[in-house]
């Protein structure tokens, strides 16, 4: 059920904490944890990376987190409470998000949007230090400083269902993939406002950078392919035949390779940036879900929705590693190094 957001300050004392109950200690607060929005069960999870194991989940008091993001310190998670139905289609309206200590694993905090907005994916800026958040139902991106949970700007998408939102590595630029319009917004993170629409599709899902910032990339939802998009002239510059319609996506710290779940397939691919054809293509869980590479490269993760399964593969050889169980509906992910 949904809660008022006048009780959420009882529920955070409520805050469920699950552990695993195998009898091992809980992973360590100052190493390095993998997030995880368990959207089926409204919970956030944490995965120690190391062991392979979601060790303890919290209740999120909301129907419910598709993502989730960890602040640049490591210290916080930050969940957006979407509402109950998928984008695009009749549902609750989310209108809060939580905010998560990830050592102790409680919710410390509340963002409230004052009406029902759909939020939905929430990025920090890699130089301004500011958390931005995508907005649905205002067709726009909330700018929030982390510090006070205050909403402080509104950068307009000019257009519906923003629902996945990227930032370019010098902070400059965002994108947002707009998924019923089938498009990309260009928008300046300075001015606040929509520098161009780009026209993909009939209907696209999720959205990354290329980690020069030369590249965007969005899966067309209408075919088996992904959309490669210049972002010097902001226009779709190629295509990336896939075996099924893909959905997330994250690039490789070298700049290599761009890792492309695609949940029809039950597979990975795994795109090579210097020829953009499908070098390797993984079997995975079904439905996977959300791309996420480690910050050394070395490990690439992806949730796998019907699953309960996060696939930890290997970029060496590009071969599963391990797989780890998480909740129903697992979705989301977010690193978090503490420093």
């Amino acid at each position: 059920m949904n809660y008022p957001l006048l009780l959420l300050p009882a529920l955070v004392g409520l805050s469920m904490l699950i552990s695993s109950g195998n009898g091992k200690a809980d992973a360590d607060s100052s190493q390095s944890v993998l997030l995880v929005a368990n959207k089926a069960e409204h919970t956030l999870g944490f995965v120690d990376p190391h062991a392979g194991k979601q060790f303890a989940v919290i209740e999120e008091n909301g129907i419910t987190g598709h993502e989730v993001m960890a602040s640049p310190d490591g210290r916080t998670a930050y969940v957006p409470i979407y509402g109950d139905s998928g984008v695009g289609k009749p549902g609750t309206d989310g209108q809060n998000m939580i905010v998560v200590d990830i050592a102790t694993r409680k919710v410390t905090g509340n963002v409230d949007f004052g009406h029902g907005v759909r939020p939905h994916c929430a990025v920090f800026g890699p130089k301004d230090g500011l958390l931005y958040v995508t907005t649905e139902i205002d067709k726009a991106i909330a700018v929030i400083d982390p510090h006070t949970l205050k909403i402080v700007g509104s950068i307009p998408t000019g257009q519906p269902e923003s629902h996945m939102f990227a930032i370019s590595p010098d902070g400059k630029r965002g994108y947002t993939s707009n998924v019923g319009p089938g498009s990309v917004s260009v928008l300046d993170l300075q001015s606040r406002k929509t520098i161009t629409i780009i026209p993909v599709s009939a209907q696209v899902q999720r959205i990354a950078v290329s980690t020069d910032g030369s590249m965007v990339f969005t899966a067309d939802q209408t075919k088996s392919q992904l959309a490669v998009i210049d972002t010097a002239s902001n226009k779709v510059k190629t295509w990336v035949p896939l075996p099924a319609p893909g959905y997330g996506t994250a690039p490789t710290p070298d700049g290599r390779f761009l890792v492309v779940a695609v949940p029809a397939a039950h597979k990975v691919a795994i795109v090579d940036l210097s020829t953009m054809k499908v070098a390797h293509l993984i079997d995975v869980p079904a439905a996977p879900q959300e791309s996420l590479v480690r910050p050394d490269g070395k490990v690439a993760y992806v949730s796998c929705d019907a699953s309960h399964k996060i696939a930890a593969i290997r970029t060496s050889d590009w071969t599963v590693e391990k797989l780890i169980d998480a909740g129903a509906g697992a979705d989301g992910l977010a690193w978090a190094a503490r420093k």
